[in-house]
């Protein structure tokens, strides 16, 4: 058993992971599972990878619909639990095409459990969907017509890129010297007409609880956030880090303490959406 948790351990966190949102979570259901796993005979496992896959997954679908009524009474915008990406053996080390980008993250919070199983397995994990169906104990047609209905929810088209985007590290490094400098001109010039931030405070430190919309409104909240977080004395580093999977911005007081990390959805070189998590109950893995 202890060789089936090395070589399925990564897999399954990345599914539970993409399944709701929390780091603490995904590995409570990963130890869950092996803990119940571990008196199974091995005999028995005939397909251990799909075998420990459903337990997952099952374990996941109980802590989602727990997590959704929680969210209910959440205090502002709602972001998911970022984790800092390390070159090691860790759990949290990734392929990158084995993860969804940040932004399709906030995007599966608009799906039902079913729906969100199905286009985790299939788009971030690549199963097939006949696999899928024995994992879910549906239909094949119905795994379809559920991803299907997962992407029009997104508002997604089908050969939308859902992976990290790779250019996007020196977009990132470009747009925190914007930033550093209290280049208005440059920031406005890497931001989309249209783009939309959003702050996850969760009621605990200060921050906008509606999405701040418009190039304009957005620049100036960050520079103008950035200078009095600065002049107070709660940010003392601003640099870059791989933040699930990606170039992200964060920022620490003088303590090296995470005050908060910002990540981006990149398009034309441009960016349409901008997640800054600040709650500190998320920012522990950071």
């Amino acid at each position: 058993m202890q060789d089936l948790y090395k070589q399925n351990k990564k897999l399954l966190f990345k599914l539970a992971y993409q399944l709701t949102g929390s780091v603490s979570d995904a590995e409570d259901a990963v130890q869950d599972v092996f803990v119940k796993a571990h008196s199974v005979p091995l005999e028995r496992l005939e397909e251990p990878k799909a075998y420990l896959c459903k337990m997952v997954t099952n374990r996941c679908k109980n802590m989602m619909k727990s997590a959704r009524k929680k969210r209910e009474q959440y205090f502002g915008e709602w972001l998911p639990e970022p984790f800092l990406t390390v070159n090691d053996d860790s759990i949290e080390t990734f392929e990158r095409d084995d993860l969804l980008s940040y932004g399709m993250l906030v995007l599966l919070e608009r799906l039902t459990t079913s729906e969100r199983v199905v286009f985790v397995l299939r788009e971030a994990l690549g199963f097939d969907y006949n696999e899928i169906a024995e994992l879910i104990e549906k239909s094949e047609v119905s795994c379809r017509k559920l991803f299907s209905r997962a992407n029009a929810k997104m508002g997604r088209i089908s050969d939308e890129p859902i992976h990290i985007h790779t250019e996007s590290q020196e977009w990132v490094h470009g747009f925190m010297g914007a930033l550093k400098n209290g280049d208005m001109n440059q920031l406005l010039s890497m931001l989309d007409q249209d783009v939309v931030l959003v702050v996850d405070g969760g009621g605990k430190v200060h921050a906008t609880v509606n999405p701040v919309a418009s190039s304009e409104r957005v620049g100036h909240f960050l520079l103008g956030g950035l200078r009095k977080a600065i002049m107070i004395g709660e940010v003392h580093v601003v640099e870059m880090g791989q933040v699930n999977g990606q170039p992200a911005i964060i920022l620490r007081s003088e303590d090296s303490a995470v005050h908060a990390v910002a990540l981006f959805h990149i398009e034309e070189g441009k960016s349409r959406k901008i997640y800054i998590v600040r709650n500190p109950d998320k920012l522990g893995y950071i």
